[in-house]
């Protein structure tokens, strides 16, 4: 995949040129390219484009690690109290 497609304004390949960046800085500007992915594209698909990209030969790199996190499998939803849970969506 053509790297303007999935990091259009290059966001992941400018976090892996940055020296020292943290785990914390990775999480940052991860979530800034989130937000940009169109609505209707799967960002898993985006996010593999970029480790299959970006990553290789850098197994450790704290944007690597940011970037499988995010094709993890999310959880599943818990039940959620409060009076909603008890008394139902008509109460």
């Amino acid at each position: 995949m053509d790297p303007t497609v999935f990091d259009p304004k290059g966001l992941l390949r400018e976090a892996y040129r940055i020296d020292g960046i943290t785990s914390e800085d990775c999480r940052t500007i991860f979530l800034d390219w989130a937000i940009q992915v169109a609505a209707d594209a799967n960002p898993k698909d985006h996010i593999q484009a970029a480790l299959d990209t970006y990553a290789v030969g850098h197994d450790d790199h704290p944007m690597t690690v940011t970037l499988q996190a995010g094709l993890a499998q999310s959880p599943a939803k818990k039940r959620r109290g409060g009076r909603a849970a008890r008394v139902g969506q008509n109460g």
